[in-house]
């Protein structure tokens, strides 16, 4: 397909070395690549510095909606696509990408359902059967609200659109890989509730892990992805939990 617009791919990276090949390869169609690297050090940078055709920042992280912001001041085209290490896209996204970006309906910014996976099986439930995500959006048109840090939003100067096909999203390697995921998201929401000056209490500890235990293992029946179901559940409730207790740090050391 012929394309007139052009399309920068960003990431933001840090200890990516097993997913960095296979994205890069995946992104390969667009026309423009641009990875901020937070001082990886277990070779994502090195493999990154070879690709002569990606250009690669070394930068602090702070969080989320800081790198993503700085990183798309470095674009130079039409068109702004972020994608994540452990997400791909397949032929079918990626011709309607292509397809979306060239027509002349003034949309800013669309939106990519996500398939999930742990390593290589397929979570159907567990609270990920509705997940949306932004993804693309016209360059000069969007930028991630500062003071929210961790599950990140942008605020879109324009109209918006789901598109049809699917992201693929190899979140979960393993139970170690997704805890300290977990935990990362964790200390990073405990920050943004302290500067917002909210103090933890015993139902949040408590009730609220509880909360999203159940709701995600019955209700959103996480039970259907087998062991799992029961484990993602598990330690996503452990996050909501993590989340107060950094909380509580935070608060002790003020």
């Amino acid at each position: 397909m012929n394309k007139t617009k052009k399309i920068s791919a960003l990431l933001i990276t840090y200890n990516e070395v097993n997913h960095i090949d296979q994205v890069i390869e995946n992104i390969s169609f667009t026309d423009e690549i641009i990875v901020i690297d937070s001082f990886s050090s277990d070779g994502t940078f090195e493999k990154l510095n070879a690709m002569k055709h990606v250009k690669t920042i070394q930068r602090n992280f702070e969080n989320f909606a800081d790198q993503r912001n700085f990183a798309i001041k470095q674009a130079e085209n039409d068109w702004i696509l972020f994608i994540d290490a452990d997400e791909r896209i397949p032929e079918k996204l990626k011709t309607e990408i292509l397809k979306e970006v060239n027509l002349p309906d003034g949309t800013a910014g669309f939106m990519f359902k996500r398939l999930y996976f742990f390593k290589q099986k397929r979570i159907r439930f567990s609270g990920f059967q509705t997940d949306t995500t932004y993804r693309l959006f016209q360059k000069g048109k969007v930028k991630y609200i500062e003071d929210k840090i961790v599950h990140e939003a942008p605020i879109i100067r324009g109209k918006s659109k789901v598109l049809k096909n699917y992201m693929l999203h190899y979140c979960f390697d393993n139970s170690a890989h997704y805890k300290s995921k977990m935990e990362h998201y964790a200390r990073l929401k405990a920050q943004e509730l302290f500067r917002k000056e909210k103090k933890p209490n015993l139902f949040h500890f408590y009730i609220r892990p509880f909360y999203k235990f159940i709701t995600n293992y019955f209700f959103r029946l996480g039970f259907l992805d087998g062991k799992e179901g029961f484990i993602i559940c598990y330690l996503s409730a452990y996050g909501v939990n993590y989340r107060y207790k950094k909380l509580k740090e935070l608060w002790l050391r003020s």
